[in-house]
């Protein structure tokens, strides 16, 4: 999970957007598509290997960010006796990808989709992400459908996974869906989201799960000038990323009981980690008495206060110990829960953008029917995990930089400015700052985090006015001294 999730609007030619152009040449970024990866990509598009199996009958309808093309998921939720019926369809990729083509051979390159502030680099051509595989509303495209049968509790019953043709009726964002079940004009299939939703999150509670609500954070251009602000997420962000764990960890027990396949997995952050989010806490005002859990902590911060935005951009550090690790064999892993969740799961709902998905579909489609696990996908199982390290540190990457560039735009021209801020982290002398103090400053506004150095130790938790000593987006990263 990235730290900060980041958003940008404004010319093409602005700084910002020129600085970010320069990063992707630097790092290095892929960039088009192979010409024979494109050619087979729009053949497939043509004539994907349709499944028996037609579900088009199931009023399926999508939530996503506005303006979403790249659909995964589509959902139906019903009531089903004293409890209810999931239908949860997920992009059936290995529908359009041939495994050894040029088309597998660049999404093995790529292994996830890059997200920048002014766009992303899918890791599928557009004619198959937002195109013909995706879960477009009204057009007919091949999924793996999976029900699932919810007690009256929200527990799961029974799930299963085939493949099926499906059709979405409608396309949501997350404000419209929100809006709809909040004024009681959602019909059924929506309203229940919310129902549904918050009994998985009592059962999350329960086993010890947690979900960070991490904030996007949005800057724009104005007349030349860069705002920051925040974009809390929303319940029903929640609500519908809890249909997506369910399906996680269903298919995580599928593949573990068959003894076959790929589990997220997620080490418990060790005491150190949340000694260092303790004094996060302290440095950012947060009341974090020693009788409350890290869980319970996270569920009482209101995401839209920039302090609870900012410890909670501070939490997704627990999360980077995070890994896959395969098993064949019968020999499930042990440990094999993710800490987060509190359970065993796995990542199968975004195969659109992130290429291990389709290899934990295919395995639980092969589970669920009684067959044996196609040889395309044993034979990349082993180098699969170290293909998801390499795609994700390059993500990181890109996140990284693009945080330093969206600051340092912010910032851009308020070089001397003295600022209110607050020290939540303080770093061991770095080798190439001598008797320098390094350390993280928090600001009250705008809502930036940036590196400070000293000559002086740094007040660990307490305030600190500070003067930006650089900010230029392309050349020098954010930078302030004590003032």
């Amino acid at each position: 999970m990235p730290r900060r999730l980041i958003h940008a609007t404004g010319a093409a030619e602005a700084p910002l957007r020129t600085a970010l152009r320069e990063v992707r040449e630097a790092l290095g970024v892929p960039g088009e598509f192979p010409p024979e990866a494109l050619a087979e990509a729009a053949e497939a598009a043509r004539a994907p290997r349709l499944p028996e199996t037609d579900a088009t009958g199931v009023p399926l309808f999508t939530i996503d960010p506005p303006g979403s093309t790249d659909l995964d998921q589509a959902m139906h939720l019903a009531r089903h006796g004293s409890g209810y019926r999931v239908h949860y369809a997920i992009a059936d990729v290995a529908a359009f990808v041939t495994p050894g083509g040029a088309l597998d051979t660049e999404a093995h390159r790529r292994v996830q989709t890059l997200y920048f502030p002014d766009g992303k680099i899918p890791l599928h051509p557009r004619a198959l992400s937002e195109a013909a595989a995706s879960l477009l509303p009204g057009q007919q495209v091949p999924a793996l459908l999976w029900r699932f049968d919810l007690d009256a509790e929200g527990r799961t019953h029974s799930a299963d996974v085939h493949r099926a043709l499906v059709r979405s009726r409608a396309r949501l964002d997350y404000g419209t869906a929100q809006r709809l079940i909040d004024t009681g004009a959602a019909e059924e299939p929506l309203a229940l989201l919310k129902e549904i939703g918050t009994l998985r999150e009592t059962l999350e509670r329960e086993r010890g799960g947690i979900s960070l609500q991490v904030p996007e954070q949005e800057i724009t251009e104005e007349n030349g000038a860069y705002l920051l602000s925040y974009r809390a997420p929303r319940p029903a962000d929640g609500w519908n990323a809890q249909i997506s764990l369910l399906t996680g960890m269903a298919a995580a027990e599928i593949m573990t009981t068959a003894g076959t396949g790929v589990l997220r997995t997620l080490p418990t952050a060790p005491d150190g980690a949340v000694a260092r989010l303790r004094r996060s806490a302290k440095a950012l005002g947060i009341d974090w008495p020693h009788h409350v859990s890290y869980a319970d902590l996270i569920r009482s911060l209101d995401p839209r206060r920039p302090r609870n935005a900012a410890f909670l951009q501070e939490c997704t550090a627990l999360l980077r110990g995070a890994g896959y690790t395969v098993f064949t064999g019968g020999e499930v892993p042990s440990p094999a829960i993710h800490a987060a969740v509190a359970a065993e799961y796995t990542h199968c709902t975004a195969p659109l953008r992130r290429l291990i998905d389709r290899y934990t579909g295919e395995l639980c489609l092969a589970a669920r029917a009684g067959q044996g696990v196609p040889e395309w996908v044993l034979a990349a199982l082993d180098a699969l995990p170290g293909e998801m390290a390499d795609g994700s540190r390059r993500a990181n990457t890109v996140e990284r930089e693009s945080v330093d560039l969206v600051e340092a735009a912010l910032l851009s021209g308020r070089v001397g400015e003295v600022f209110d801020g607050c020290v939540i982290d303080v770093r061991e002398r770095e080798p190439d700052t001598g008797t320098v103090h390094v350390g993280m400053v928090h600001l009250e506004d705008p809502a930036v985090v940036g590196r400070v150095e000293s000559p002086r130790p740094l007040p660990l938790g307490e305030r600190l006015r500070v003067r930006l000593a650089r900010a230029a987006p392309g050349t020098a990263k954010v930078l302030f001294v004590p003032a």
